[in-house]
């Protein structure tokens, strides 16, 4: 559950710092607001497919979001 949680708490990260809202991350992936909602709030489990879709959108490469999660495995691990 900790990769999942974390996923969501990055994604989340990402896009704020992005200055991005979840409606325009929804338009900018193609991917329906209420979804992402439910990512960034670890309420719905994301394919890779879907991941990536929201990493292109974001600008950001999956071998750099995969280092970023792992990182935070390492120093956050299980709550």
């Amino acid at each position: 559950m900790a990769l999942r949680e974390n996923t969501a708490l990055l994604l989340r990260e990402m896009r704020l710092e992005r200055g991005l809202s979840q409606e325009g991350l929804a338009k900018a992936s193609g991917i329906d607001r209420t979804f992402i909602s439910g990512v960034e709030r670890n309420r719905r489990n994301i394919t890779l497919d879907t991941l990536d879709r929201l990493l292109a959108a974001l600008g950001v490469d999956s071998h750099r979001f995969l280092c970023l999660l792992a990182d935070r495995e390492k120093t956050k691990g299980s709550r």
